[in-house]
């Protein structure tokens, strides 16, 4: 079995005077999409981050293609492939959607073949490239943000609920684009919509209190009704 592209070992997180983050331990396997799974306040968000070097672990270590990036700063995480995509999209509203994809893109130039892919993915980007991003619906927003994180190849994209209020139409198509990035790059996702993260997922952990809780194949969670009843009632989205 190959090393994994990412793995978690025993991290501590605090933020402030709260202990969010109690001995995650997890392992990404490289390729496709792996999905982070827990109620909100569960410490989904405070993982993505702590990988991301935003926020900084107390103890443990995160290892990244076999270098410890546990105590790197987040531009030099970036450097070696990683992305992250927050749960408010962190994107610039007074900018198009041309400048925020510059911002994303080295030097602030496009490679033209990874530019059509993004429009290929995502027909509204070339559509509103002019528009300022304020503007855009939710939806549009988002995939203003995921085409900023694939607009340079990346190894492992973080993905924090992209589906949040999305109207079930986007939703759809959020499905087809994720599976298309998937086939070149790795993607963490944290979900609380499990329909969403179970047509995706191929491998799924639960985090509760800080803690992982239940490790695991997708597919045996989505066939398995007493585990879904276990463990998607830790608040998570299941209808």
């Amino acid at each position: 079995m190959s090393a994994p592209i990412l793995r978690i070992e025993d991290v501590y997180t605090d933020i402030a005077q709260y202990h969010i983050l109690h001995g995650i331990s997890l392992d990404v396997p490289e390729g496709g999409v792996h999905v982070l799974l827990g109620r909100n306040g569960a410490g989904k968000t405070t993982t993505l981050r702590t990988i991301m070097g935003l926020w900084r672990a107390r103890s443990g270590r995160i290892v990244f293609r076999g270098q410890d990036i546990t105590a790197m700063r987040t531009p030099d995480i970036a450097r070696l492939g990683v992305a992250f995509v927050p749960e408010n999209m962190g994107i610039f509203g007074g900018l198009t959607v041309e400048e925020n994809m510059r911002l994303a893109a080295t030097g602030g130039r496009f490679d033209d073949e990874r530019l059509q892919r993004v429009f290929t993915l995502f027909p509204a980007m070339e559509k509103f490239w002019d528009r300022q991003a304020y503007a855009l619906s939710g939806g549009q927003k988002q995939m203003l943000a995921i085409s900023r994180a694939i607009i340079e190849r990346r190894d492992l994209i973080l993905i924090d609920e992209p589906t949040k209020g999305l109207a079930p139409a986007i939703i759809r198509a959020m499905i087809d684009a994720f599976r298309d990035i998937a086939r070149e790059t790795t993607i963490l996702l944290v979900e609380q919509n499990f329909l969403f993260a179970r047509a995706l997922g191929e491998t799924v952990a639960v985090i509760d209190d800080g803690r992982i809780v239940h490790r695991g194949s997708m597919a045996e969670l989505a066939a398995d009704e007493a585990l879904q009843n276990r463990f998607l009632s830790l608040s998570m989205e299941a209808h």
